[in-house]
């Protein structure tokens, strides 16, 4: 299973507008450099929970379902997600090691919706769209620089790739 990264995004304060790149660095512990989390100025930056917020992603497929199923468009630019991302089923990383142009990552959780983004955006039934299927969060293993359009690769067996085999022989 690969795929490939359609467009980067980074902010550099909380609720600052997306802004594109062509491409950025990855840093182990940190983010994408440029970004709110690589700042510590991020709207979660402070959580008392142990997540990785140093990477997200998500899919550019399912942007395209919230649009047709729901009516909601949402363009890279503003979902608050890092790397949008076409060809790779996301939910299936967690747990996985994958590579990302030079960077290598390690899926920590789904990066479930929030209330923020919805109220942030004015779209109304956004969060509902996109539960379950709102992304990857992501550590940065190894730094490494990140283009658009450079390939995603797992590297070694995806656990959520093995389960979806049994569930759906055809995945």
């Amino acid at each position: 299973m690969t795929g490939r990264i359609e467009a980067i995004h980074v902010a550099p304060e909380s609720g600052a507008p997306m802004e594109e790149r062509d491409s950025a660095e990855a840093v182990s512990g940190r983010g994408l450099r440029g970004d709110r989390y690589f700042l510590d100025r991020g709207t979660y930056s402070q959580s008392a929970r142990d997540v990785s917020r140093e990477l997200s992603l998500i899919e550019a497929e399912t942007l395209d379902a919230v649009e047709r199923d729901y009516g909601i468009a949402v363009g890279p630019d503003e979902h608050r997600r890092n790397l949008t991302t076409r060809g790779i089923g996301l939910n299936r990383l967690v747990g996985a090691r994958f590579r990302v142009g030079d960077a290598t990552c390690e899926g920590v959780e789904l990066c479930e919706p929030c209330s923020y983004l919805e109220s942030l955006l004015e779209r109304e039934g956004l969060h509902d769209a996109l539960v379950h299927r709102g992304g990857l969060r992501a550590r940065i293993v190894e730094d490494g620089a990140i283009e658009a359009g450079t390939p995603i690769r797992i590297l070694g067996d995806a656990p959520g790739a093995a389960r979806s085999r049994l569930e759906d022989p055809s995945a």
